[in-house]
């Protein structure tokens, strides 16, 4: 009954914190830790200590798992170098500099040991990725933030775990942490990888949404434990098998298990993440408490925690703003590389182009300078189209694929310039590098050998509190300073290219049901169908202009409206008419075939399947769209959500 009673007590604080955290402009995980804090001090509440598997093996997973299902896969692979440098080369710097400072502040605190406490603090916390996301920095800025957050967990673990076995053996090289740290994340990618494809197709049999949903919480651990046990890093794999799953689940899920799926998850996050800072809170107690019986004082370790906080900075600084030097400097030679390219390029898709529709060309040269052979030289082979295979079937499949090639490269260098991470964004980048409850969790892995074990836990506790007190308190001041790039209103011009997009994919959906309907038509003469005019004896008359263009609200919703369908039985043979190159709809017998219930069952469930059949390939247009990286990644998940959510309505049945 006790832990009952604390269970909904804890959700509760959750809940309360989450909700009034917008009145007083304090992130819901700074109330929640605070909480704790308060809570453990009380007489009547005893000291608590969480076992640390409880947060790496089973809190982790799945709140990153929910985090990776979320990014989007277009913009971490637009973003891999910079989150592999913050992810791996920053953890390990970070770990060598601190462990280095701590052996000469405190000698009796060997290599070692410093370098282990300095992998416990390198490793940063979700909850500034909230933070920024409600402050409105640009997409980019999280985006990195979470690709840092989801992967140098992974790279902390290994070093404190090679750490520990040299503290404690002695015969740990570093050529053996980089080989572990290899095999670990190519067993976590082939377990995550394997692990997302075959649940999503495994979901994608469930006809219950419940169903698939509680499915859907047992793939972070169906990742972790087989990557564990072949010797791979758990997190990794989960952090993979939910890059997959947000990747892929649009083209193989239906609508009804992704909208399920998305609403839980999202309370999931929310309570896990709650739960951590919570807890954290609550362990505070206890750890000052063994610090106070054991020693060394509280005062040492609050300034060792300070110093240690302060280094975690300024190493972040130094190695984000060499990265930020580096990634201008590739984005600037890619746009010159792909401008100087940019005729060559041009010439290449139409030919690509007429490859991917069978027109195979003559000649497949690529125009080239004479003065500029590397530049044609690395086109073709990054292309990899300049020998066509003899089966055009073949020749077509590669022929498209070059060409999406070509765009996507295109896209990625239209990113880069639009948002570019200069020395404001970087300065949020560094100061976003919280520490949290990862730290406390593997400060707690620690071995009971390590020297003064509960002095370096309230060191740890202290680094991670004070780094979440003071930046995320004074990150919004930080971004109001430095003004860096935001996340502004919707583009407007890139709205109606989506809005064309989904148009064009619906008027193809209707032209090939003209074919069907009227024995291969002429699709240029079905593509603008007429509005009919009705006289009051209900008789059509010719449209004397052209059908008008739908509103706004339609076309956001895909929908192509003013097409009335056609009818096949007897009575309604000549609804639909042909005169001078328009459609013309009897509206007279159109309702006299409407009466008949046999008629109308049969049209709606004709109009329906349309409809459907629309709905399905404006997604698919989107997905495509999405791969390539035409459009921003919010826009496609609002227009995503759109068409789900119209699927759903013209899919269910009344009750």
């Amino acid at each position: 009954m006790d832990l009952l009673i604390i269970a909904v007590a804890g959700l509760l604080a959750i809940a309360g914190a989450t909700q009034i955290s917008d009145r007083v402009r304090v992130a819901p995980a700074l109330l929640l830790l605070a909480t704790g804090i308060i809570v453990g001090f009380l007489p009547v509440v005893p000291a608590i200590e969480i076992e640390p598997e409880i947060i790496l093996e089973g809190v982790l997973p799945p709140l990153l798992y929910a985090t990776a299902v979320n990014i989007s896969t277009i913009n971490f692979r637009r973003e891999l170098a910079s989150v592999a440098v913050l992810a791996i080369l920053l953890v390990a710097v970070s770990a060598t500099v601190i462990g280095a400072v701590l052996t000469l502040v405190v000698p009796s605190l060997s290599l070692a040991w410093a370098i282990a406490m300095g992998a416990v603090l390198s490793p940063t916390d979700a909850v500034a990725i909230s933070i920024a996301r409600r402050l409105g920095v640009s997409q980019r800025i999280i985006t990195v933030l979470e690709g840092e957050g989801l992967l140098n967990d992974a790279t902390a673990l290994v070093v404190l775990s090679s750490a520990v076995a040299a503290a404690t053996a002695g015969s740990v090289t570093v050529g053996g942490v980089v080989g572990s740290f290899a095999a670990a994340v190519v067993v976590a990618l082939a377990v995550g990888w394997a692990v997302g494809e075959l649940t999503l197709h495994l979901r994608a049999r469930i006809t219950d949404a419940s169903v698939d949903t509680v499915v859907s919480f047992t793939i972070p651990f169906l990742a972790a434990i087989p990557a564990e046990h072949l010797g791979g890093s758990g997190l990794v794999a989960a952090v993979i098998a939910g890059l997959v799953t947000g990747h892929r689940s649009p083209r193989i899920l239906p609508p009804d298990h992704r909208i399920a799926g998305q609403e839980t998850w999202h309370t999931v996050e929310l309570v896990l993440e709650g739960f951590i800072f919570l807890v954290m809170g609550l362990q505070f107690f206890g750890i000052v408490e063994d610090v106070l019986a054991e020693g060394p004082s509280i005062a040492i370790a609050a300034w060792l925690a300070a110093l240690a906080g302060g280094l975690t900075v300024l190493v972040r600084a130094a190695v984000v703003a060499p990265m930020l030097v580096w990634l201008r400097r590739r984005a600037e030679r890619h746009a010159t590389r792909w401008e100087e390219m940019s005729e060559s390029v041009q010439a290449f898709e139409r030919r690509c182009q007429a490859i991917a529709h069978g027109e195979v060309p003559e000649e497949m040269q690529i125009p080239w300078d004479p003065h500029r052979r590397g530049i044609r030289r690395r086109l073709k082979r990054a292309l990899r189209l300049h020998r066509l295979p003899t089966n055009p079937e073949r020749a077509q499949r590669r022929a498209s694929r070059a060409v999406g090639r070509i765009r996507r490269r295109g896209a990625d260098v239209e990113y880069y310039r639009d948002e570019p991470l200069g020395l404001r964004e970087g300065a949020v980048i560094v100061w976003a590098g919280m520490r949290g409850a990862v730290t406390l969790a593997a400060a707690q892995t620690l071995p009971a050998s390590a020297p003064n074990r509960s002095f370096l836990l309230l060191i740890a506790i202290l680094v991670a509190a004070g780094s979440l007190v003071i930046q995320g308190l004074t990150l919004p001041w930080v971004v109001r300073a430095v003004r860096p790039s935001m996340e502004g209103p919707a583009d407007e011009e890139e709205r109606g290219e989506l809005i064309r997009l989904l148009i064009t994919a619906a008027k193809e959906v209707i032209a090939e049901r003209d074919d069907a309907d009227l024995g291969g038509t002429d699709r240029r003469e079905a593509e603008s169908p007429s509005t009919v005019i009705e006289h009051d004896d209900g008789d059509p008359i010719e449209p004397s202009g052209p059908a008008p263009e739908p509103d706004a609200s339609q076309q956001a919703t895909g929908t192509v409206v003013g097409v009335v369908p056609r009818s096949t039985s007897d009575l309604t043979t000549h609804i639909v008419r042909k005169d001078n190159g328009d459609y013309v709809v009897s509206a007279a017998l159109a309702a006299e075939a409407w009466k008949d219930p046999e008629v109308r069952h049969r049209e709606i469930a004709a109009a329906r399947a349309t409809t459907l059949d629309m709905v399905r390939a404006q997604r698919e247009a989107l997905l495509d769209a999405g791969e390539l990286g035409l459009y921003s990644a919010g826009s496609i998940e609002y227009a995503l959500t759109r068409l789900d959510y119209e699927e759903i309505m013209l899919t269910s049945q009344p009750q």
